[in-house]
């Protein structure tokens, strides 16, 4: 693995308490002491799973990205977009979902869009990576 690989690993594992830290907050919504709506439960949901899923998939992501012959700009690419998914896109669920008795997403829906888009661009990237090493 080299440096800028290990030294991400390293930096994406020590946001795991983060991710613990929301499993025990989900924890207080469910038994209700955090009010919220039917959505914004559905949301919180979705935000915390996406976060642990991209964490995970950020971390295979960095084990295979050496694995290609991709450099410079690519390489980054499909080193950091994953991992910038897995914040855009929790905390795209989590910013637009907040707000007292929220029933729909409000303006920061695009967080989460963004987020979609860096996590297609990082997998197409390291995917064809890999394809073509």
């Amino acid at each position: 693995m080299s440096d800028a690989s290990r030294i991400l690993a390293g930096v994406i594992l020590l946001t795991v308490v983060t991710i613990q830290f929301g499993g025990y907050f989900m924890t207080k919504i469910v038994r209700g002491q955090v009010p919220m709506t039917d959505f914004q439960q559905n949301f919180a949901r979705a935000g915390h799973a996406h976060a642990g899923v991209l964490v995970i998939l950020s971390l295979v992501g960095l084990l295979c990205v050496d694995q290609t012959n991709l450099g410079g700009f690519l390489l980054w690419v499909a080193r950091l977009a994953i991992p910038i998914a897995a914040i855009l896109m929790s905390g795209g669920f989590f910013a637009s979902s907040a707000g007292k008795d929220r029933t729909q997403p409000n303006q920061f829906i695009w967080v989460l869009w963004l987020g979609a888009a860096s996590l297609a661009v990082g997998v197409l990237t390291l995917g064809i990576g890999l394809i073509v090493a």
